[in-house]
């Protein structure tokens, strides 16, 4: 899968399945991801320490494998997206975008790159082209890339009908905990205003056929927005994953460890990363 087949897919009411990159920095980790099953993966550059040079070595092992790889930029800025991209990304997650002059910005260094200034403006604001053989140059160009844009704070669901609105953004992003503590509910995912907000941004995006990713940490939430209408399934991460995996394998070995006097079972506890 490509960049433009899974904007295919999801246009045509598909599902497609993903996780994000908190840690990973090995080219190496492109061959634990092709073997997932996924069809996309976001690589953090917002919260997690990763330099430019560590993410274009991450997405060249990325680009071996049949999986979209996207990134999530520190801030949504032209300059930060097209570093993204030139360094190999087929997608852009701008985060914390609440205005449509954000939005309008990460659309047009996403998808008419290498344009700029007023003449990229043109473009995204009037569909206005230097000529006809720009247009269809930019578009073979950028005929992968992904935009999609984080809708995280009471703010952004305020502009949400005019930021899905324009023409060029693909999925609509929502992250958890930073929209609940704007709505006054830090990590309460079953409060009724939380849950009430997600079918708020669902319903609007859904009026205008725009997927919506929301990026739980756990398979029964995951599962939950899934049946309320989040078809661009992002699931947790990489190192919530590991740590969740082995928690279970090794409390079980735990637990035939105290059985045989080896001391009392502990447990490590749930995954504290927030991302």
């Amino acid at each position: 899968m490509n960049g433009a087949d899974l904007k295919a897919k999801t246009r045509a009411g598909g599902i497609v399945y993903g996780t994000m990159l908190s840690a990973a920095r090995n080219p190496r980790w492109a061959a634990t991801v092709a073997g997932l099953g996924l069809d996309y993966v976001i690589i953090d550059s917002e919260h997690a320490p990763r330099g430019r040079s560590e993410i274009a070595d991450l997405l060249s092992g990325l680009t071996s494998v049949d999986v979209v790889p996207i990134v999530r930029v520190p801030i949504p800025s032209s300059h930060y997206i097209t570093m993204a991209l030139d360094a190999g990304a087929q997608g852009i997650l701008a985060p914390y975008c609440e205005t449509p002059d954000e939005v309008r910005e990460v659309v047009g260094a996403t998808k008419w790159r290498p344009l700029k200034g007023e003449l990229v403006r043109r473009v995204v604001e009037q569909g206005e082209f230097p000529s006809d053989a720009s247009r269809e140059y930019l578009e073979r160009r950028n005929r992968n890339s992904v935009c999609i844009v984080g809708i995280e704070s009471v703010p952004a669901m305020e502009a949400l009908d005019d930021i899905v609105a324009i023409d060029g953004v693909d999925a609509i992003f929502v992250g958890p905990n930073d929209l609940s503590i704007s709505l006054g509910v830090p990590d309460q995912y079953d409060h009724p205003d939380y849950e009430a907000a997600l079918r708020t941004i669902i319903a609007t995006c859904q009026a205008r056929n725009v997927p919506v990713l929301i990026h739980h940490q756990t398979a029964e939430l995951s599962q939950k927005w899934l049946r309320e209408g989040a078809r661009f399934v992002l699931h947790c991460t990489e190192t919530r994953a590991v740590h969740n995996a082995f928690r279970a394998d090794f409390a079980a070995i735990r637990a035939v460890g105290e059985e045989v006097g080896g001391g009392d079972a502990t447990d490590v506890g749930e995954s504290e990363e927030t991302i």
